[in-house]
């Protein structure tokens, strides 16, 4: 029922809402087609380079990019230097928690939060492109990210995601539109209220930071134009 309720607020969001964020994206996409464009998202590809997989932009095809653009948001690979300093800010013991990427793309961030000791790593994505280049990251990433060998992405709608009864750390990289965000923090909050536990967030590029503001369950504990950390006041 509460899974069907989320569902109808997500296509209540507003028509004019809808097309403008869909116009964005599109007109975007194709900017990246320029040359000039095309060689700059070239600018991150050292993590694949080092590890040897492919977790960059530069290479998705223009398909993929659609299918991105109305699947809400188009892929972009989280930063590794601002992933570390985010990770090493959280003041928790890893091995206590899952960590979840919701619209986790490539799986280059799960591929990072393989390199700290979590009890299990999820990814959620529901372009299928993605979601299999993400699986084949996963499994054959370089012996160096093996410190949580419990790893796998996941085929779906992030709003339909079934929330593990576990403390969770929660990644995200901007990648919803505004309605879905705010479907996906609810159906967080009423998993919470089944089953009391810590929850952190970390979200990069927090565009849409007010939705958590907004959620009536998270705190903002710190952050700065670039990444932002909440967390809810269970003590667990």
């Amino acid at each position: 029922m509460q899974g069907c309720l989320y569902k109808r607020q997500r296509q209540s969001a507003g028509l004019g809402t809808r097309l403008n964020h869909f116009l964005v994206e599109l007109g975007d996409v194709l900017r990246g087609l320029t040359p000039e464009r095309r060689r700059a998202r070239y600018g991150d590809v050292d993590f694949d380079w080092d590890y040897r997989v492919d977790t960059t932009e530069a290479n998705v095809s223009l398909l993929t990019q659609l299918r991105g653009v109305f699947a809400g948001s188009q892929y972009q690979p989280a930063d590794p230097g601002l992933f570390a300093e985010s990770m090493a800010s959280l003041p928790i013991e890893f091995p206590s928690y899952v960590f979840i990427d919701a619209g986790s793309g490539k799986g280059r961030a799960l591929l990072m939060a393989c390199q700290y000791p979590f009890r299990r790593v999820i990814g959620i994505e529901v372009v299928p492109e993605l979601h299999a280049i993400a699986q084949r990251n996963l499994s054959q990433r370089a012996s160096e990210l093996r410190v949580c060998e419990n790893a796998e992405s996941r085929l779906g709608d992030a709003v339909d995601f079934s929330w593990p009864p576990e403390p969770t750390v929660l990644f995200l990289f901007n990648p919803f539109p505004e309605w879905v965000l705010e479907a996906m923090t609810g159906r967080l909050g009423d998993s919470l209220r089944q089953h009391p536990r810590k929850v952190w967030v970390i979200y990069h590029n927090p565009a849409l930071e007010h939705v958590l503001a907004q959620s009536g369950f998270l705190k903002r504990l710190s952050g700065s134009p670039h990444a932002a950390i909440y967390a809810n006041e269970v003590q667990k």
